[in-house]
């Protein structure tokens, strides 16, 4: 009894085994996530999309790239979704969507689909991520989507084989070397030692590199600096490590069929057409120079003027009273008192700066005198505009912190400081959950239906 597993792109998986259609982490949108463009490039039928009934969809977690109403909106709305989320928010969200099913899922408490019993295993996040055990057919197969696992459910896993095939997360994203390039260290020739005893340990028969299918807009500077791995070093490293093991690239689209003695090819899923070379490789080049703030911004098109308005009246003023309801850490370099700058580009590279005096809990405009210059922040407007209204993520939004040299006493002090101790990325993101899944349902619930 044969199983048959195939690729959509990024996580998403469809399952099929004695006529029943389960699926993972649905994302039939290109791009995705904001500016996240398919790599190999695919295009979606969104009409043969809404004609597939699966018997059930699993989410692994909340993320953009994973949990996307656009592409849920194109599901019938009868199919049972399973989300691991602790926020009932989004729950709330799809079955407000029209979802009629939206389970919380358990880490370690199966779900059982027709021939497929799919438990959640737990990720050492385990407030944000999941991972899934997939039996079907007397087959094993692990989806590590893109979670690190925890020490406890990986002795529980090894414990759990043999294993005939697992999903694994094939990419160390380098987000803080995108956020401060000038102050982040070049990537690792390799991959992670963890990751191969931990595949070691797991002992699969087949490992595909999985959970990472994208790269940034074509003008991006992120292509040379934000995927380190390729496809070609980690086949090369697994299989040295796993001699036993045979690693398979699955492209969207492709479908394999797993059977106790082997792999095969399956029929591809015809409703995601592969475009261009398939056959694409990620470069990662640590001396490649970043363009500066002024000019990436000049890739983005105006904001209106409302728009532009938000965005100033939230620097003069949201910023500073969003930033005094939050709790700093105790050991963050801001609870001493320090001048930061933040400087927003307009579409044609113009910056405004503003400055603010920042002390623990407290903030203030800034004036001269207030001290020497301790921290720097730059972002398009555009992007600053997007986070706020939209609910883009971190990683698309092309801040840059602390483009420049200090004065010596203060780049001493800035050595320890962690990145995300940014006050912006803080106003903006922390304690802040679903903002992109409630953009899109504000969308999507002003979508005009023709008659």
């Amino acid at each position: 009894m044969p199983l048959t597993i195939s690729r959509i792109l990024h996580a998403g998986y469809v399952f099929e085994c004695q006529d029943t259609l389960i699926a993972f982490d649905t994302i039939f949108e290109n791009p995705f996530s904001s500016n996240c463009h398919a790599f190999p490039d695919v295009r979606f039928d969104h009409g043969q999309i809404r004609q597939l009934r699966f018997d059930a969809v699993f989410i692994s977690h909340f993320h953009d790239d994973h949990c996307s109403l656009d592409s849920l909106d194109l599901l019938d709305r009868a199919t049972p979704l399973y989300i691991y989320c602790i926020f009932d928010e989004l729950f709330d969200m799809v079955r407000e969507l029209g979802f009629t099913e939206a389970h919380k899922l358990e880490t370690n408490v199966p779900v059982s689909v027709g021939p497929f019993e799919v438990i959640p295993r737990e990720a050492i996040d385990s407030d944000v991520d999941s991972l899934y055990q997939i039996k079907a057919a007397g087959l094993n197969v692990l989806n590590v989507v893109d979670s690190w696992i925890s020490p406890v459910a990986l002795r529980e896993l090894a414990e759990e084989g043999p294993w005939d095939m697992v999903l694994w997360p094939f990419q160390t994203m380098r987000e803080i070397e995108v956020i401060a390039p000038t102050r982040a260290d070049a990537a690792p020739p390799g991959l992670p030692a963890e990751w191969l005893d931990q595949l070691r340990l797991l002992d699969p028969r087949f490992v595909v590199p999985s959970s990472c299918q994208f790269i940034q807009e074509p003008w991006s500077w992120f292509s040379k600096r934000f995927f380190p791995i390729s496809y070609t070093l980690f086949q090369q490293e697994v299989e040295a490590a796993l001699p036993a093991a045979r690693v398979v690239r699955m492209n969207p689209s492709t479908a394999v069929t797993l059977t106790s003695t082997g792999l095969d090819a399956a029929p591809a899923l015809p409703w995601v057409t592969p475009v261009g070379d398939q056959d694409v490789d990620y470069e990662y080049d640590s001396t490649a120079v970043p363009p500066r703030t002024f000019e990436v911004s000049r890739n983005f098109t105006a904001l209106t003027a409302p728009h532009a308005r938000k965005v100033t009246d939230y620097c003069e003023q949201g910023l500073l009273e969003k930033y005094r309801d939050m709790e700093l850490p105790e050991d963050s370099y801001f609870q001493h008192a320090r001048v930061w700058r933040l400087s927003v580009f307009d579409h044609a590279g113009h910056g405004v700066e503003y400055h603010y005096r920042v002390e623990g809990d407290s903030i203030a405009k800034a004036g001269n005198g207030d001290g020497p210059l301790a921290w720097t922040t730059e972002i398009p407007a555009a992007k600053l505009y997007a986070a706020l209204e939209q609910g883009e993520s971190l990683t698309s939004m092309y801040m840059r912190i602390n483009d420049g040299l200090f004065d010596a006493a203060i780049e001493e002090e800035i050595a320890d400081a962690e990145i995300i101790d940014d006050p912006l990325i803080r106003c903006l993101f922390n304690d802040v959950f679903g903002a992109y899944q409630a953009a899109q349902l504000r969308r999507l619930k002003e979508r005009v239906t023709p008659s």
